[in-house]
């Protein structure tokens, strides 16, 4: 099982950080690139064109401002695509999130908050733990320990 993270930018990287962290913490193997949808695009057709041939099986995509690079790569890879929108100086992000979202019909984009990379990882993992139960069972647990852990922060906050 292998994810790819595919960043617009390296200042993307901060965010994209933490979507990496969730599938380490799930042990799922990823690989992490730099392609623009913009400034690199044949390199974007490329990867999207060989992405399953290399064993990747769902592609996180992370852009700001115009934020057509899981478009991109959604147009021409066969895999699912989640898109994290990036939050810009311009518009506070809702530029990036408009890009992402609106996808035209047969071009599918699974989309998350504004610099939500936590939930890009976690649904990256959803998704492939409908082939790998092994998966599954970890969701569950991690879902129940973030209940726990709150219902502990509750009654200690009451607490007091």
């Amino acid at each position: 099982m292998k994810v790819a993270i595919v960043m617009g930018s390296n200042s993307d990287y901060p965010v994209v950080q933490k979507a990496e962290n969730i599938l380490k913490e799930f042990g799922v193997e990823y690989e992490t690139r730099i392609i623009s949808a913009h400034r690199t695009p044949r390199v974007a057709e490329e990867f999207a064109k060989t992405a399953e041939e290399k064993g990747i099986e769902v592609i996180i995509a992370a852009a700001g401002k115009a934020a057509h690079l899981a478009g991109v790569l959604a147009a021409t890879a066969p895999l699912p695509v989640i898109g994290i929108p990036m939050k810009s100086s311009t518009m506070d992000g809702l530029d990036s999130l408009l890009s992402v979202v609106q996808m035209p019909k047969g071009v599918p984009v699974a989309t998350v908050a504004i610099d939500g990379a936590e939930n890009a990882g976690l649904l990256a993992i959803q998704m492939l733990s409908i082939k790998y139960p092994e998966l599954r069972q970890k969701v569950k647990a991690y879902k129940t320990k973030m209940e726990e852990d709150i219902i502990a922060l509750d009654a200690a906050f009451n607490n007091n």
